[in-house]
Order: C-alpha cells, then sequence, then structure tokens
C-alpha cells in the first residue's frame, strides 16, 4: 500500500486534481493521475484482492477508488461484495471503473445490475445502470428498456446522460427506428 501511495504521490498533477475539486469529486485526497497512469499502476502491482480491499477503503483517497477494481480478481470476487462495493460508490468516475474494470466480468453482473437498479440512493442506481450499459446485449435489450426509462423519470442530472446512451445503444442493438424523448 505504500508502495502504491508512493507512486500516486510521485505522479501527483495539482492541475488535474484543483480541476476535479472545482467540479466537485466528493474524495477529500485527489492527487490527480490520469486513468492511463493509473492503468500503469495497476499492470506493476498486479491482481490482489487483499491490496484492492485495503484501497477501496480508502475511502478519501480519489486514485485509491480508481486502482481498488483494476487490483480484484474477478475470479475472487464474491456477489456479496460486489454488492458492497457498488453501495459504495462516491462518483460516476468510480463507478465507470468498477463496472468497466470488474463487475461486468462477473458471472452475477446482470443480477447485481438488476437488484440495484431500484435502489434508493442515486448514486447505486447509477452504477446499476452503468454496469447495464456494460453488459447490454441485444438479448436483454428489452429488459434494460424500462430500466433506464423509469431512471429518466426520475429526472436525476447524474443518470440522465447513461440512461439516454442506453436508450441509444439499445435502438441501435434492435435495428429501431431513433428514439425522441
Amino acid at each position: 500500500m505504500q508502495q502504491v501511495k508512493r507512486r500516486f504521490y510521485a505522479m501527483r498533477n495539482g492541475i488535474v486534481a484543483d480541476t476535479l475539486r472545482r467540479s466537485g469529486h466528493p474524495c477529500r485526497m485527489i492527487f490527480g493521475l490520469n486513468l492511463p497512469q493509473i492503468i500503469d499502476i495497476a499492470a506493476e502491482t498486479g491482481h490482489s484482492a487483499e491490496l484492492a480491499e485495503e484501497l477501496w477503503a480508502d475511502r478519501r483517497t480519489r486514485e485509491s477508488l480508481l486502482l481498488a477494481p483494476m487490483l480484484y480478481p474477478a475470479d475472487a470476487m464474491t456477489t456479496e461484495t460486489a454488492r458492497r462495493w457498488m453501495r459504495a460508490v462516491p462518483a460516476a468516475e468510480v463507478a465507470d471503473i468498477l463496472c468497466h474494470r470488474l463487475l461486468r466480468r462477473l458471472p452475477s453482473a446482470w443480477e447485481l445490475a438488476s437488484e440495484l437498479a431500484a435502489d434508493p440512493v442515486p448514486m447505486t442506481r447509477y452504477t446499476a445502470l452503468r454496469l447495464m450499459r456494460n453488459i447490454l446485449t441485444r438479448e436483454n435489450a428489452p429488459l434494460v428498456r424500462p430500466v433506464a426509462e423509469a431512471e429518466l423519470e426520475r429526472a436525476e442530472p447524474r443518470s440522465r446522460p447513461l440512461c439516454l446512451n442506453i436508450l441509444d445503444e439499445i435502438t441501435f442493438l434492435l435495428d429501431e427506428d431513433e428514439i425522441t424523448l
């Protein structure tokens, strides 16, 4: 963990960190690393469920939350751990990385996304929708559509672009005429 933190510190970028802070990122500690830098650290560090859990527990550091899903071996993640992580996501950026780099590889991905898409917490719903977007296929598109439409009706600003993207992709996958909202 100390070696990873030293890497964060060595690669810090104040301009990016300040921009993220001004835009309202919820993490207190932001080093300002970009995604390719975090991916490089993940490649050098290797998979480790223990280190990933330790990083995920560091709720105050943006880069820890982004690196953790890259280090957690998908075959070691249980459904309960995935559910716990999905409910703890503090920002859309973290949800995007978590779903893309880890959760979409889980055998229980669809069940988790379906279950948590109705959660009362907006960020948990966003994470579930993001996971649905990552595993969207022609076969499950008819099941995803009503979920995305229901979220659009909630008028949640954070999830609106994601829902529109999902509905556009469903239209494409099912060879339908373009939707209008």
